[in-house]
């Protein structure tokens, strides 16, 4: 079998040596200062090519989703047995879509629902994808210059996108962010 090259992303030291013990090869550790999602969408514009598979403790059916949409090859809960992740690896490196049976049935049952609510439209999907990123941000409590530096953008480019999602959102203040963004599951408490 072909060797993989497995780039391991993780805020947590010990699950990245966990994992790095696990599959017993060498690999190159980093993780940007943007949460998974922002991540995600950085190596899928730089490097289109590139499988990610997303490890994580979160099962939220929003969350999952949104993973997806960007483009994900796979999402495998960290509860799930080593040989799961093995097999996850290397069916992402064949071209598989690799979804924890739970979340696979989630995003099916997600699916067929989704005609009941066609006459509904959701604010949150109208955000562009820097906007999401920035609703993530704000409500993780960082500035405008925050944002700006994380992003590698202007603040006043920050800020215009602050105001095109609020706008977008039907919000007015950073707390009614914050609530949308808890309710949401962009943030977790």
């Amino acid at each position: 079998m072909a060797k993989i090259r497995v780039l391991i992303a993780d805020d947590h030291a010990l699950m990245r040596e966990g994992v790095r013990a696990l599959l017993r090869d060498t690999v190159d550790v980093a993780m940007p200062g943007l949460g998974g999602l922002e991540a995600t969408l950085a190596i899928r514009k730089e490097h289109p090519q590139v499988r990610i598979l997303v490890l994580t403790q979160y099962d939220d059916r929003e969350y999952v989703s949104r993973f997806l949409k960007a483009g994900v090859s796979g999402y495998v809960l960290k509860k799930a047995a080593a040989a799961e992740l093995v097999s996850g690896i290397r069916a992402a490196h064949r071209g598989g879509l690799v979804l924890d049976p739970e979340i696979a049935r989630d995003v099916l049952a997600e699916g067929a629902n989704a005609g009941s609510d066609a006459g509904e439209i959701d604010p949150y999907e109208s955000l562009t994808d820097r906007e999401k990123q920035v609703l993530k941000l704000v409500a993780e409590g960082s500035s405008n210059k925050e944002i700006a530096s994380t992003l590698d953008i202007s603040v006043k480019t920050a800020m215009a996108h602050r105001e095109h999602l609020m706008d977008k959102l039907g919000v007015h203040n950073r707390t009614e962010l914050v609530k949308f963004a808890v309710r949401r599951g962009v943030i977790q408490l």
